[in-house]
């Protein structure tokens, strides 16, 4: 699902239409963002899976108090860029379980929101 023709595409459980997480439409650039609250609760905590939060973004809107740490987000996105690198350079990144391999197309044809569904969605939040 994307909400325009060039946005981010969200992808979902065929099983159960659990959101798994949102991925670039550009295949390119090897980043998915898991959606957090979809992940099972309990042992290992998140923590333990994907390790410690090493970047706060967007704090303004945040529900509650959220330390920005600047010096550390530069660092984070440093290290993000010598991964996105290395994947590029390698070839790496064509291997990806969204996009087929080959072409890298989206495994599934996004469904775009229209732009009624747009403003019923965006009202809703």
């Amino acid at each position: 699902m994307s909400l325009s023709d060039r946005g981010l595409l969200r992808w979902y459980a065929g099983c159960c239409n659990t959101p798994i997480g949102n991925t670039p439409r550009d295949f390119k650039t090897p980043y998915v963002g898991l959606i957090h609250s979809c992940l099972a609760k309990g042992a290992p905590s998140l923590d333990d899976s994907f390790g410690p939060v090493r970047m706060v973004l967007q704090t303004k809107s945040a529900k509650g108090k959220v330390k920005s740490t600047p010096i550390s987000n530069v660092v984070t996105l440093l290290k993000i860029m010598k991964s996105v690198i290395a994947t590029r350079i390698g070839g790496t990144y064509k291997r990806n379980p969204f996009f087929v391999e080959d072409s890298g197309t989206p495994i599934k044809q996004p469904r775009v929101l229209t732009k009624a569904e747009r403003t019923r969605v965006t009202s809703a939040v």
